[in-house]
């Protein structure tokens, strides 16, 4: 009996805890990222539009132009807490702001993690000078932003990561691999290495037969050369400082095959990083936190590799349901 009025209390404690998390963790402010955004062509006809599904929901972000962050920083006023920059997917085409941005910025921080929720530029010919560089440019700016404003928001700068979804695990992967690309004239001397990566069902390679079609396409154009194919198949491009990395698909995903995760695994492993990766028998495509089966649990195990990387102190005791129903 005794054991059930504590275990009672526990639950009701966490409960309360998380209300009271979910609260305080939905405040957040967006920035600007850029003073002048580089390489940028003006066009009044390019403008910033929402997508809008038949209930009338805005489900994505198209034609973004002014780069930003959004910040959901850590209720943890004492040591300094780990960050990650969050990409969203869309084909390199829209981004998936909601479900794969602020809702998983929000989880971040009820384990302890400030997010920053990315609006990349998507590659355009209509506003940039070369299209294949202009999300890179916006993910390098991003790491940098975070390390230069690190004691303001409380960070660590030996502990700031990328996390992206889809194309959105693309640009992720891009960063881990081309932090060193000078794609821009930065200011300082910053470095824009991530210190870990988490890739969920990413776009990792362009090559034909593997890379998910309309991602290669939007990022490289309908007639890429074999030299700018290989320079964007991430796969191809990790050595031995690539970061440290947490994969995550579903094996039925139509969308983008698995192989693009078991390929980055290879080569990761090859190259003695540290990797942990988590196939999971069903989900397709797109599902965010997850929505049924086992890729529901992937959050729980993303959860235990930070702490089992000393990117967060302890698990929590249950996951957090944010996601709007």
């Amino acid at each position: 009996m005794t054991e059930s009025i504590i275990s009672s209390q526990k639950t009701s404690a966490l409960i309360l805890f998380f209300g009271m998390s979910i609260s305080s963790f939905s405040q957040s402010k967006e920035i600007k990222l850029w003073d002048k955004v580089p390489d940028a062509i003006a066009s009044k006809r390019y403008k910033e539009e929402p997508r809008i599904d038949d209930s009338g929901n805005i489900t994505g972000i198209r034609k973004v132009t002014e780069p930003t962050l959004k910040i959901f920083l850590a209720d943890n006023k004492g040591a300094k807490n780990t960050a990650v920059i969050i990409c969203p997917g869309g084909g390199y085409a829209l981004l998936s702001h909601e479900k794969e941005g602020d809702d998983v910025a929000k989880w971040l921080q009820s384990i302890g993690v400030s997010a920053f929720v990315l609006k990349y530029r998507l590659p355009s010919d209509s506003i940039m000078k070369n299209k294949t560089i202009g999300p890179l440019q916006d993910a390098q700016e991003a790491i940098r932003t975070l390390r230069r404003n690190a004691d303001q928001w409380n960070l660590d700068v030996s502990k700031i990561g990328v996390l992206g979804f889809s194309a959105g695990g693309h640009l992720a992967s891009t960063l881990s691999t081309h932090y060193n690309d000078k794609v821009y004239e930065s200011k300082d001397k910053t470095s824009a290495r991530p210190d870990f990566s988490i890739l969920l069902y990413p776009v990792i390679s362009m090559e034909d037969g593997i890379t998910h079609r309309g991602s290669k396409e939007n990022l490289l154009g309908k007639n890429a050369s074999s030299e700018m194919v290989a320079q964007y198949s991430n796969e191809k491009m990790v050595n031995k400082n690539t970061p440290k990395t947490f994969l995550m698909h579903a094996t039925d995903d139509k969308s983008v095959p698995v192989e693009n995760s078991i390929n980055y695994y290879l080569a990761l492993k090859q190259n003695k990083v540290s990797v942990e990766m988590h196939l999971y028998e069903n989900g397709g495509h797109g599902f965010g936190l997850g929505i049924a089966g086992t890729n529901k649990n992937w959050p729980n195990a993303c959860e235990k590799w930070l702490a089992e990387n000393d990117l967060i102190k302890t698990t929590t005791e249950a996951t957090v349901n944010l996601k709007k129903e």
